[in-house]
């Protein structure tokens, strides 16, 4: 048949020993939906703070001042586990590619101490001019720093 595609498999929980820097998060009562447990949107939310917490730490971006950002242009995520309030939720980050001006995150979502993800995924930013909102190269100085999460 055409336009059939056979199944791909299922991606499947991946361990803390992946990754190469870790963000703690706090969940929080407003996290939590009808269920008990974080909703999923949450999870992308928890994904962008881990990622721009990280530049803000090692100096890659000040929200305020810098002339270049990082805006995304692709995420999306695998779910395993639940994550509950008012368990934290420790964001292993590494990177899988690098290229001119974008940066491939996976980001793993661990419930506490966890040694495997309750969710992870990828998360693709591109940085951009913050006025034209157009691609700038990653500077090496930059690009130095964030080596240090390659995969």
């Amino acid at each position: 048949m055409t336009g059939v595609h056979p199944q791909a498999a299922r991606p499947v929980p991946l361990n803390r020993s992946e990754f190469k820097a870790f963000q703690q998060i706090p969940t929080r009562w407003m996290d939590v939906d009808i269920y008990g447990h974080v909703n999923n949107v949450q999870y992308l939310s928890f994904f962008d703070t881990a990622v721009n917490g990280w530049y803000v730490a090692n100096g890659l971006l000040d929200p305020v001042n810098s002339s270049e950002i990082f805006l995304v242009v692709e995420t999306g995520c695998h779910y395993f586990s639940e994550l509950t309030f008012p368990n934290g939720v420790s964001a292993g980050l590494k990177i899988e590619k690098l290229g001119g001006s974008s940066v491939v995150f996976r980001v793993g979502l661990f419930s506490g101490d966890a040694s495997e993800t309750a969710a992870h995924g990828r998360f693709v930013h591109v940085q951009v001019d913050r006025n034209s909102r157009r691609p700038v190269t990653i500077s090496h100085r930059k690009r130095g720093i964030l080596t240090s999460l390659m995969a």
